[in-house]
């Protein structure tokens, strides 16, 4: 199993509307492609004071790098680009690939 985390620092004055939208909107679009077998959104715990916005990662579950390499040359440019269009400069990210052994 290959994991797909996406690492997301979201701007406070955006949280509540980027919850929505990736629980309603994008995670389905993603998980419509066929390329993931299951996902989890998860919320960092973080007790830092200094911390600047709220960190989640999505993390998708494909079965082998073959599907995800697929996923991201055929699937990935246009979705990624649509969470651009909607937060712009309001979000910071970062993707990491795990394989489970």
């Amino acid at each position: 199993m290959i994991l797909y985390n996406i690492t997301v620092n979201v701007e406070e004055g955006v949280q509540n509307d980027w919850l929505t939208w990736m629980r309603n909107t994008h995670i389905p679009e993603v998980m419509k492609t066929g390329c993931f077998e299951d996902y989890k959104l998860l919320k960092l715990l973080n007790d830092d004071p200094e911390a600047v916005g709220t960190t989640y990662a999505i993390q998708y579950f494909a079965t082998s790098m073959a599907v995800l390499n697929a996923y991201l040359n055929e699937h990935a440019p246009l979705l990624r680009q649509k969470h651009i269009d909607r937060y712009q400069n309001k979000c910071v990210s970062f993707r990491t690939f795990l394989e489970e052994i």
